[in-house]
């Protein structure tokens, strides 16, 4: 069950020639594919792309009934290995996964698959995670461009650019025998606009026929001496039909070209970015009609020398926009226009940041800069905007902007906020088990994983030493399998991770090795980081997938002796006790512990409609709510330090005596319980109640209602009388 559904959106699939699509970037690109003729698409699920699998998949009729063939792949290297179907025939073929983790993962057939070369236009269509909002480590995709010569397309991004990318990227591959990749920032899958469609196309060889007429070219594969053949190949054939095949037509793209002695080199998908910093500088409309000359580079690998050499003739300077370090790009320049006897100076880096995002403000300041050296009368009648003045110049040069003050007012009140889990989470108790066993045992050497369990290195559990990668929890841990200690350590994965590597990477590197550790498997019913979608081991029924395979089963078939299932997360003292026994237990070998509750997340986006509609149609529902009592708490916040469920806060003190503020549930929790159980478990404060909201009570349900009202009432009476009792007493000095 993925965060969010296509199915309305993608009969837009359908539009043939004349007709006019109007959408979401990643809706695009999955009718440009269709519009190409491709044979086969395959992936892998991963922010900022995910939602082009779950397109797919929403899809798939449509696919089917043009003989498309979709899979979801195990991995980012699956997936890419998939693309060796264009290797010996002419089929079109797309992958998708998030770069980078996923283009590491993928590099070992990558490599492969741009050595042999393929017949057939084969395209990786890979989120470029990079910036402010990303997960991951900070690389770029162009090192893979690079390190295994695939052409790298970037787009600008909107529609038509990205659709033509498309269609001309398959092309593109097959005029030069390479894969391409197609680069695409968060921003650009979510662009929405409009473009004129074309027919969809049936692949005119299909998978049945390479199938049926099998054919095997030894020179394709990686093998000596072809490999080294290869080499040649790519320089001497490939690179010059690349270059050939992207000046004829035209995919870069010159704006403005004669206007100016000086001119800005961009990456396609920072077009958006420069042309409203130089609409904001005076000198371009939102149009795109600027002042200043433009070269965008949609292929930013191979660069073509001819067109930089066209661009920098007669220019004093260019201005390189290039997101992200190392530099390769400037460097290429460099050595393009040295080698040319150009003297146009080259600035980037020197004006730009060398790493981080170029949001709209950094591309602003950098641009300025640069028209600061080489036109500064065209900076003079216009005022520049607070983004583009010098840092140096502080508060003061901003002419008391109330907006400066009111953020720098903000910044010094709220307190950082970590990122945790979500309300409900069924990861949250596992982790407070883990805080209980470590009161009683010590601490333990933990080696996490990716995925949302990765917020456990975060307060309030600080649970967490290293992460090496998805599905490489236990891995992470190999170099401590050793008897010099009897003390366990715990290795954390989760099962999207599991299915992806971990099996073989974790558990049958620990079976083999004959590891005496602990894994933990966070078993949450989908891939949850992702978007959540479903993996071998959810519950959900998927009509187009296998689903229901037991990771237990899995972990025994390798090897694994010692493995148990707590099938109710939620369960605090279940989940302690199976900790404790896991990590004292006299058995030897590897050991794993299964730990299932379905994600609270995508329970709530499946049970919330189904309760809405159950309550309009006059049903009895009955919906559990954990409060405290403001009376009871002593505003210790225990519960808090050893849960940080985002529905537990704090709020005044009630008591006039008391100055500490107590803890709350606000109207967000979602009735997992674990507030209460941690209560218990941990024996803190007996504050936690649990309340049952009823919605279209019965009549006994009424009948209770109103009983235990009046018999709260005529309690609190009493104690009311009592008090009064008391305080007459004091009065009268008795």
């Amino acid at each position: 069950m993925a965060e969010r559904s296509f199915t309305h959106e993608v009969e837009k699939l359908r539009l043939g020639a004349g007709e006019e699509f109007r959408g979401e970037g990643i809706l695009a690109v999955t009718k440009a594919l269709l519009q190409s003729g491709v044979s086969y698409v395959a992936g892998y699920q991963g922010a900022p792309i995910s939602h082009l699998m779950d397109v797919l998949t929403d899809a798939n009729d449509i696919l089917e009934e043009l003989g498309v063939h979709f899979e979801h792949s195990a991995s980012e290297a699956t997936a890419t290995a998939t693309l060796a179907a264009s290797v010996n025939y002419p089929l079109r073929g797309a992958v998708t996964f998030k770069s980078t983790v996923g283009t590491n993962v993928a590099s070992d057939a990558l490599a492969n698959l741009a050595s042999g070369g393929v017949i057939g236009g084969a395209m990786l269509i890979v989120g470029e995670d990079y910036g402010e909002g990303s997960s991951i480590m900070q690389e770029r995709s162009h090192a893979f461009a690079m390190k295994s010569q695939v052409w790298l397309i970037d787009p600008r991004p909107n529609l038509p650019s990205i659709v033509r990318a498309v269609e001309m990227g398959f092309e593109l591959s097959e005029a030069s025998n390479t894969p391409v990749m197609l680069e695409l920032r968060i921003r650009a899958c979510h662009v929405h606009g409009r473009f004129p469609t074309k027919d969809n196309k049936r692949p005119s060889f299909t998978l049945k026929d390479a199938i049926e007429n099998p054919v095997r070219d030894v020179s394709r594969i990686v093998l000596p001496p072809s490999s080294y053949l290869h080499e040649h190949e790519k320089i001497a054939l490939r690179w010059p039909a690349a270059v050939k095949f992207i000046q004829e037509q035209q995919l870069n793209e010159f704006f403005a070209e004669g206007l100016q002695d000086f001119g800005i080199v961009l990456q396609g998908g920072l077009y958006n970015s420069v042309l409203r910093a130089l609409e904001l500088l005076g000198l371009a409309d939102a149009f795109g009609e600027s002042q200043i000359p433009l070269y965008v580079l949609n292929i930013t690998y191979p660069l073509v020398d001819d067109e930089f050499k066209r661009f920098c003739a007669g220019k004093r300077g260019i201005l390189l926009v290039e997101e992200g370090q190392p530099d390769f790009i400037e460097q290429n320049v460099h050595s393009i226009l040295r080698k040319a006897d150009f003297q146009t100076r080259v600035h980037g880096k020197d004006m730009l940041p060398m790493a981080g995002e170029y949001t709209g403000g950094v591309v602003l300041k950098g641009i300025a800069r640069f028209l600061e050296v080489y036109a500064p009368e065209l900076l003079k009648a216009q005022e520049l905007p607070p983004a583009a003045r010098p840092a140096s110049s502080g508060l003061a040069t901003l002419n008391g902007d109330p907006k400066v003050f009111a953020i720098q007012a903000a910044s010094d009140e709220v307190q950082p906020r970590p990122p945790s889990f979500c309300t409900g989470c069924p990861e949250r108790p596992i982790f407070t088990a883990m805080k209980l066993i470590e009161r009683e045992l010590g601490p333990h050497h933990v080696s996490c994983d990716i995925g949302c369990h990765l917020f456990s290195i975060l307060p309030p559990f600080n649970i967490g030493a290293t992460t090496m990668g998805y599905g490489l929890g236990w891995a992470g841990a190999s170099a401590f399998n050793t008897t010099q200690s009897s003390k366990r350590t715990i290795s954390m994965m989760g099962d999207g991770g599991f299915w992806h590597n971990g099996l073989t990477s974790g558990v049958g590197n620990a079976v083999f090795n004959q590891t005496d550790n602990l894994l933990l498997v966070v078993d949450n019913g989908y891939s949850a980081a992702t978007g959540g979608q479903d993996v071998l081991s959810s519950k959900a029924l998927n009509p187009i997938r296998s689903t229901n395979n037991p990771i237990e089963k899995a972990v025994r078939g390798v090897g694994v002796k010692w493995a148990k299932t707590v099938t109710n997360t939620y369960s605090l003292s279940q989940m302690r006790d199976v900790l404790r026994e896991a990590l004292t237990t006299k058995e030897k070998g590897p050991k794993v512990i299964i730990a299932q509750s379905e994600c609270m997340l995508n329970r709530q986006r499946r049970v919330k409609p189904q309760i809405r509609k159950r309550i309009e149609g006059g049903e009895r529902v009955v919906r559990e709510r954990f409060g405290i009592d403001p009376d009871t708490c002593t505003g210790d916040h225990s519960c808090i330090r050893l849960s940080g469920c985002p529905s537990l806060t704090i709020k005044p003190n009630p008591d006039p005596l008391r100055r500490d503020p107590i803890a709350t549930v606000i109207d967000s929790c979602v009735g997992c319980g674990l507030c209460g159980e941690v209560a218990h478990a941990a024996v803190l404060c007996p504050s936690f109640y649990r309340a049952e909201i009823i919605n279209n009570p019965n009549r006994w349900d009424r009948f209770k209602g109103g009983l235990r009202t009046r018999v709260i009432g005529w309690l609190q009476h009493r104690i009311e009388r009592r008090l009064e009792g008391l305080s007459g007493l004091v009065e009268t000095g008795a």
